[in-house]
Order: structure tokens, then sequence, then C-alpha cells
């Protein structure tokens, strides 16, 4: 497993943009793919991007598409998902995930059951 650590969630207007990190430590050298998830009070986490570790192959739900771009800089370890044109819609705590055991084979199909190291997540406030 890795340890992952979120940052940059806050509040902001619609319309406005963000810019997670997620810093990730341990065996990194296991990673086979990282991914951002999030979730609004009520509702089931729901994917929203990810991106294979070794390889610039993404992936992104539809509702973000051409809106938010995931990034990873393997040097620093880290993970960004940067934000704009956000919405309401978008509130959500925010969750970065790893997957170290190569269960995300099925890139275009993998879900969080398939990642298996999680951080706290990072809460994202879009006003209206």
């Amino acid at each position: 497993q890795v340890q992952l650590v979120e940052s940059g969630g806050g509040l902001v207007q619609t319309g406005g943009s963000l810019r997670l990190s997620c810093v990730i430590s341990g065996r990194t050298l296991a990673l086979y793919t990282t991914g951002w998830f999030r979730q609004a009070p009520g509702k089931e986490r729901e994917f929203v991007a990810a991106i294979k570790w070794h390889y610039s192959t993404t992936r992104y739900a539809d509702s973000i598409k051409g809106r938010f771009t995931i990034s990873r800089d393997n040097a620093e370890n880290t993970v960004y998902l940067q934000m704009t044109s956000l919405k309401p819609e978008d509130t959500a705590i925010y969750f970065c995930a790893g997957d170290t055991k190569r269960r995300t084979r099925n890139f275009y199909r993998a879900g969080s059951t398939d990642f298996d190291s999680w951080g706290q997540g990072t809460q994202v406030t879009v006003s209206s």
C-alpha cells in the first residue's frame, strides 16, 4: 500500500477554479493507477478521474469531462486534479486513491473497489 495526503480544497464561487494535490509516500514503485473520487452529502462515492502511474493514459467521468484535468509528477510522487468552471454540484469531499495491486488493469471500467489505498479527503465547496 501507499499513503496519500490531499490538499488544495476550499470554498470557491461558481465558475471558479481549484487545483487539488495528492502527495503519495510508501511503496510508490508498486503504483499502477492513481485516481480521484468524490462524495457529496447523502450520496455514494463516485469516480472523477484516473491516470496510469507509468503511462499518460487518463480517464474522466462524463460529468466533469472538459472541465477537470488529472496529471501527475512522478518525481514528486504527486497527483493533481485541476478543476475549472466549477459548479455547485461539484461540491463534495474529494479523495485521492492508489492501486498497488493491479486491480485496475481494466482501466476504463475500474471503480472504487479496485483501489487499495485512500487519502482522508479534502473538502471542495462551490457556492452559487
